[in-house]
């Protein structure tokens, strides 16, 4: 492992939304980060790089461009830099695409992800940190949502990747005492966030004067929680040592990372257009497939563990994006 007084981390889909914010974060603490992505074309490669220019304004930030399926390249790499932390945020992301490629979820979540352990395996970490996703609740009729409960009926092929890396992942631990934290992040928003997230194409559609597709007629609510939030946490968790006398005999931890306070479909809709100062035109829609109607993060073991608390509110965390979409593309 590292041997100087400024630790090595190493961040997969470091050009990603969640690695793009923590990277930076973790740049501006003095940490020597080195980011990986592959740049895959799933939405806008210009977004990715210009998050990454941003970086690349950090001498201690190295971006690599390397696809985690890749395991010839992955293994060398861990082999060369001998990383103390590891944040897997590598993933295909999104409920709809699932259901249109498949396979690229088999590749990047699961084979991808079993590369990054058997990684951390042979080259020893003190600790991995890997996304997982509030989808593995699926319409779990338990509000809040625990990390206690079975979860074992996901409405989804990417919440079964995401509920087969913590089974993965808890393997692990157990065999070979991989010191390893599994998050399950609930409906991330924020500046440069994914083109694909409803808010973004919400936005894009409200600002251009075109229609937005309201599903199960408005009828749902979310967790949504503000970047910021999501990277303190994570920074937190990276240094948390594994000191329960459970984690000592097998170091694995799995939380919840949310706001705390679902938010209603309309009143978000309602938030984003008083920050874009335009009215939505808005079709109503039934349910879609793969979709879930609540979600809602119990997040007391966070608060127990590292004193977790989301300060962002809605009201104020859209406006901060709109600022910025504003900004990015231009629009007055």
């Amino acid at each position: 492992m590292n041997s100087t007084s400024n630790p090595k981390v190493l961040i997969t889909g470091a050009a990603g939304f969640i690695g793009f914010h923590l990277s930076h974060l973790l740049s501006q603490s003095k940490m020597n980060v080195v980011g990986i992505d592959s740049l895959n074309s799933y939405y806008s490669t210009k977004l990715k790089s210009d998050r990454i220019a941003q970086l690349s304004n950090f001498e201690n930030f190295r971006f690599i461009q390397m696809d985690i399926c890749d395991k010839e390249a992955l293994d060398k790499l861990f082999e060369q830099e001998r990383f103390d932390y590891v944040v897997n945020l590598a993933a295909q992301a999104g409920v709809r695409y699932s259901i249109e490629q498949p396979y690229k979820y088999i590749d990047s979540n699961l084979i991808g992800f079993i590369n990054i352990l058997e990684a951390c395996r042979q080259f020893p970490v003190k600790h991995l940190v890997y996304a997982s996703s509030s989808s593995v609740y699926g319409n779990s009729n338990n509000i809040p949502f625990s990390t206690k409960e079975a979860c074992n009926e996901p409405v989804s092929l990417y919440a079964a990747t995401k509920k087969a890396n913590e089974m993965m992942a808890h393997s692990y631990a157990e065999l070979y005492q991989t010191p390893v934290t599994g998050l399950r992040f609930f409906t991330v928003y924020g500046p440069y966030g994914r083109p694909d997230m409803a808010y973004f194409s919400f936005t894009k559609k409200i600002i251009n004067g075109d229609s937005i597709q309201v599903y199960n007629e408005g009828n749902l609510e979310r967790d949504f929680t503000y970047i910021d939030d999501i990277v303190e946490a994570i920074q937190k968790l990276l240094h948390l040592p594994f000191d329960t006398e459970m984690e000592k005999t097998k170091p694995y931890r799995l939380f919840n990372i949310g706001n705390n306070k679902p938010v209603k479909l309309m009143t978000f809709i309602n938030t984003l257009e008083k920050h874009i100062g335009t009215n939505a035109i808005k079709t109503f829609l039934p349910m879609q497939k793969g979709d879930v109607y609540k979600t809602f993060a119990d997040i007391t073991p966070l608060e127990k563990r590292i004193n977790f608390k989301p300060k962002t509110s809605i009201d104020e965390g859209l406006n901060q994006f709109v600022s910025w979409y504003k900004s990015y593309y231009h629009h007055n």
